[in-house]
């Protein structure tokens, strides 16, 4: 095996790598291997057939598996290699009949339903069939449902298809027998079905029947054996979701209180209407009931952990800390949360610190989350030798594999994301100590130029001191003291808003997104903002030419095209040779855009309003532009944003309009008229108009919101619990009596 070992570690073609594998084979006997190596002889040879296969050598991949079959351990993953390189080969029928010799090993693999629907070639990548296709694999699911009839994803799959009447008649069959076993996840398991034109709309009815005809009879319809007094319990809980993914609050909140009311003890219920709140927008409200179902079980991790982070998504991040603490070991729960690498905490408590202001903190968490990915790439060397002395080539290339696309995880870029926007805004608004801005106004350039470099000096020599201190606490477990974590230096992240160049340093997270996530528009969006803010036209350009090339018609899109051609439109003329090859390459580039053919900006941006005069965003994008290109057009602007309507959404039978309006988006227009704009009147008219759309809303201090409660129950005078810090706005330890009639 050690010949194996070397070639691995260089970087060699699939077929030359073939070839050594061969020449070593060559060198066993015939009755190799010993029983001691079965395991990893077989695992070398599925890796040499994987290789095969790679490298486009079918006939003989399959021809070489038939060969050694037996001397491959691993029958499952010997299946299902001989499968796929059948279906490759187009050997469709063998395939087909393989396939369902692996349901019968597993009937609930989803992978095997899609294997055998393309060797029936009647798959889809995106879900779309024909009439005549719709027959054919309604056809095969019921023959396959016979065959496996304790599998629930047969039953499953076809409603992904299915269309009408056939539709009805399978979820009807697969919801029943779930709603009367009582399964919690039934609605997530049927949520992507939402997606599809009309289901929704069909499922509502169907539910809807078999409510009335629970409460009615106490059976479903079309039958005569009663149902337990749970189902109607577990009919309402599915509605509650059902109406909260409509949008449909009040709704949601009747049935959950309903379904409370009827069980008070199901944990379930409190938490769905935590996040019922939570939708509607009232964050305060939410974190009281998740920690209403946290205390109902106080050994549940899950819950625990679903309380915390409705609490950070409230801004209480002290209580949070608390709750978490519970869960930890030592009752320290900042260095423990890190050393598990529990990423969501850090990233939910990192977005709960920027919306209170605190960059240092916020900037703090988002980079433990990116010091995590650099941990796991640190860890993957401890697997290299492991691996190739265990033999386990296949799983060791997957590892291999996984480092390569680890930084484009959505962990990562959320946490790069959140430090662009922390080092974005600090450099925006630098904050600066009553020292410094002292030194500011009395020092000359030199002397602050000097002076910066001296408080640069005493940093360094500080966290050299405090390095020391550090290693020489660890050593001390060398010798049978109790080892002692060291002390965070800087647990307010002040140190982390002290560089000097904020931009540089977003700039390096900037370039791991660039790299990593290269489809996404926030991507480029930051890239945008950090470029202007450098003076990086060319880049700039580039960022806005990829925010056109991902999507043309999104109104962030629209609003840095925009942006960035009122920026040059306003630069001095070209002096400098580089200034005018920048010039020159804007002028080349600009006729290829066609937002921007033969069309002043002011005239691009009236065009994009024509596209998309039916929705708030894109409104609201024109009018920020309007205002930006021409600020005596404010009134104009505001106007824009007033006139748009929040039109109804047909629900065909749904109970109660839905909204098109979105309560994230509303809470973005009413900032923007009162920052940007700088218009107070408008905004608190849109912030009444709002509370209207919202009742629920803490932001907007919607009627039925925990904000007017508290404010006339509690402190006696208007709130913003949405964005209290104080442990008073909510009421912990599953004590609720102030939002007990939180709901009409």
């Amino acid at each position: 095996m050690y010949m194996l070992n070397t070639f691995l570690l260089v970087n060699i073609s699939g077929a030359k790598a073939v070839e050594i594998l061969e020449a070593y084979e060559g060198t066993l006997e015939d009755d190799y291997p010993p029983d001691n190596e079965r395991c990893e002889h077989g695992e070398m040879l599925l890796y040499k057939i994987s290789l095969l296969e790679e490298c486009g050598f079918l006939e003989r991949a399959l021809e070489e598996l038939h060969k050694k079959e037996p001397k491959i351990v691993d029958k499952l993953t010997y299946k299902e290699q001989e499968v796929s390189l059948l279906v490759k080969l187009g050997r469709l029928e063998e395939g087909a009949n393989l396939y369902k010799a692996l349901l019968t090993m597993n009937p609930d693999n989803y992978r095997y339903y899609e294997g055998l629907q393309k060797c029936f070639v009647l798959y889809s990548e995106n879900g779309k069939y024909s009439s005549d296709e719709i027959d054919q694999l309604d056809a095969l699911y019921k023959s396959l449902a016979e065959q496996y009839t304790w599998s629930s994803a047969v039953k499953r799959i076809p409603l992904d298809f299915l269309q009408g009447d056939k539709f009805r008649e399978a979820a009807i069959s697969y919801i029943k027998p779930l709603l009367t076993k009582g399964v919690p996840s039934l609605f997530s398991d049927l949520s992507p079905l939402y997606d599809h034109p009309g289901k929704a709309d069909m499922l509502e009815q169907l539910i809807l029947e078999l409510e009335h005809s629970i409460r009615i009879n106490g059976k479903y319809p079309d039958r005569t054996e009663k149902e337990p007094p749970s189902t109607l319990l577990w009919i309402l809980f599915f509605l509650a979701q059902h109406y909260d993914r409509r949008g449909q609050y009040d709704v949601a909140l009747s049935k959950i209180d309903e379904a409370i009311q009827h069980t008070p003890t199901v944990i379930d219920l409190y938490s769905v209407k935590s996040r019922i709140l939570k939708h509607a927008g009232d964050l305060v409200a939410a974190a009281s009931l998740a920690d209403e179902a946290r205390c109902m079980d106080l050994a549940d991790r899950y819950i625990n952990s679903e309380c915390v982070k409705r609490m950070l998504q409230a801004d209480q991040v002290a209580l949070a800390e608390k709750t978490a603490v519970l869960f930890t070991k030592d009752g320290d729960q900042h260095n423990n949360l890190h050393d598990m690498q529990c990423m969501w905490y850090e990233l939910a408590s990192g977005e709960s610190y920027f919306r209170q202001g605190d960059l240092g903190r916020a900037l703090k968490k988002f980079l433990a989350v990116e010091k995590h990915y650099a941990d796991i790439t640190e860890d993957q060397f401890d697997f290299h030798s492991y691996c190739l002395r265990k033999m386990t080539l296949r799983a060791y290339v997957e590892m291999l594999k996984f480092q390569d696309r680890l930084h484009s995880h959505a962990y990562f870029h959320k946490a790069a994301a959140g430090a662009i926007r922390c080092y974005l805004k600090f450099y925006d608004s630098p904050v600066n100590s009553p020292a410094e801005e002292e030194d500011n106004t009395s020092k000359t350039p030199s002397q602050k130029k000097k002076m910066k470099k001296q408080r640069k000096a005493e940093r360094a020599k500080k966290e050299a001191e405090e390095k020391n201190e550090e290693s020489s606490a660890s050593g001390n477990s060398k010798f049978g003291k109790r080892h002692i974590k060291p002390v965070d230096p800087d647990p307010y992240g002040e140190k982390l808003l002290k560089t000097e160049d904020p931009l540089s340093e977003a700039t390096k997270y900037l370039k791991l997104l660039q790299k990593n996530s290269p489809d996404s528009l926030e991507t480029h969006l930051l890239s945008f903002e950090v470029n202007m803010r450098k003076q990086k036209i060319l880049l700039a350009f580039q960022a806005v030419k990829q925010l056109l090339r991902l999507d043309a018609e999104n109104p962030d899109s629209h609003r840095c095209l925009i942006k960035f051609f009122h920026k040059v439109g306003s630069m001095p003329v070209p002096v400098t040779d580089a200034e005018k090859l920048v010039w020159s390459v804007l002028e080349a580039e600009r006729p290829s855009i066609s937002q921007l053919q033969e069309k002043t900006l002011s005239e691009a941006n009236k065009v994009f309003l024509g596209k998309h005069e039916d929705s708030l965003m894109h409104r609201v994008a024109v009018a920020e532009m309007l205002f930006t290109l021409d600020p005596t057009e404010k009134p104009e602007a505001v106007k824009l944003i007033e006139d748009s309507s929040n039109k109804v959404v047909p629900t065909n039978g749904a109970l109660g309009p839905v909204m098109d309006w979105k309560l994230k988006d509303c809470i973005v227009v009413h900032k923007l008229l009162d920052k940007a704009l700088i218009d107070q009147d408008a905004a608190l008219r849109w912030k009444v108009r709002c509370a209207e759309y919202f009742p629920y809303s803490t932001y907007f201090e919607g009627g039925c919101s925990s904000a007017v409660h508290n404010s006339l129950n509690v402190n006696g005078g208007a709130s913003h619990p949405e964005i209290s810090q104080s442990e008073n706005a909510l009421v912990s330890n599953g004590k609720l009596e102030a939002f007990k009639n939180l709901t009409i």
